[in-house]
């Protein structure tokens, strides 16, 4: 008889398949559902995003892993799947590639200002009104919080537009060639434009606050492609209504799909839905790592990228 699992988030029909063919797939509603099933289901695949509810995880007994289909780790209670020996998995390096691609094209739109040109375009303007000047990007230097994997692909990536780069992270990566500021504020005075590429955590948490945008200043241009959580977001907000940071391109939200109703008016403001893996290559590469890590699990061999 297969094992059963659950899927909290959906995936591409490819791995919900491939997860149908190898389990018994409860697709998850809410937690009264699952009492007639809780002591069965003993393996969670979910987005990072989404993660497991604390009473979901309460809920089934015997369960032994959570597959994540992302590297975030925010909405899962790591200490509580150590107390009870639950594994936990992510899928990192394979969206390496495609975030630090949504970051170059965040500030491309943030400071040429494409979306207000495409709007400016679909309303028929053109010919009609003038359109304000963008700002070029070559050779503007970028700050990198966090140079993970992620932080270093936007930093290969920078180096096509002769972009100088600098970063701070919680110890010196001297192998980077990058130069290395201690304190975050002074990357924001010394950057152009600073770009969260830092992993979630109560230890990141409003990292990027009103001292940092501040500093960043009424040129300056944040982007952010790691978590909602990492920014200030009612800091963030005051300082481009105030004029005291110049743009700001945003992937990822505090309270997502909840976006703040004042960014929604504001033309130097660049918003996407927390997308930046969404491409077909990318998801299914996630998903194939989710199934593999849930055979590993099951298959009693070792995971592939474990956490927990």
């Amino acid at each position: 008889m297969k094992p059963a699992i659950l899927l909290i988030e959906p995936m591409l029909p490819q791995i919900e398949k491939a997860l149908d063919d190898a389990y018994v797939v409860h697709r998850f509603t809410d937690v009264a559902s699952l009492a007639d099933v809780a002591g069965s289901i003993r393996g969670i695949a979910t987005g990072g995003a989404t993660g497991v509810p604390p009473d979901v995880m309460a809920a089934l007994p015997e369960l032994g892993i959570i597959a994540i289909n992302g590297i975030g780790t925010d909405a899962v209670d790591l200490n509580r799947a150590r107390e009870r020996g639950i594994r936990v998995t992510t899928t990192p390096g394979v969206l390496t590639a495609d975030v630090a691609d949504m970051a170059l094209g965040l500030i491309l739109m943030a400071c040429r200002g494409l979306g207000t040109g495409d709007r400016y375009v679909r309303a028929g303007s053109w010919g009609r009104e003038p359109i304000a000047l963008g700002h070029a990007v070559t050779g503007k230097r970028l700050g990198i919080l966090g140079l993970g994997q992620v932080g270093r692909a936007i930093a290969a990536r920078a180096g096509g537009f002769d972009m100088p780069v600098a970063y701070h992270d919680i110890r010196e990566i001297p192998e980077s060639g990058h130069t290395y500021f201690a304190d975050l504020a002074e990357l924001a005075r010394h950057s152009d434009i600073l770009v969260v590429a830092a992993s979630g955590g109560a230890q990141s948490r409003n990292l990027v606050d009103r001292t940092v945008l501040e500093a960043l200043g009424p040129r300056g241009v944040l982007v952010n492609v790691a978590r909602g959580s990492v920014v200030d977001e009612d800091a963030l907000v005051a300082a481009l209504q105030a004029g005291t940071l110049g743009a700001a391109g945003l992937d990822v939200f505090q309270h997502e799909p909840h976006v703040p109703e004042a960014l929604m008016t504001m033309d130097n403001v660049v918003l996407q839905p927390h997308r930046a893996s969404a491409t077909v290559e990318t998801r299914l590469a996630m998903g194939d790592l989710v199934v593999r890590n849930l055979a590993a699990w099951f298959g009693g061999k070792a995971l592939l990228t474990p956490v927990v």
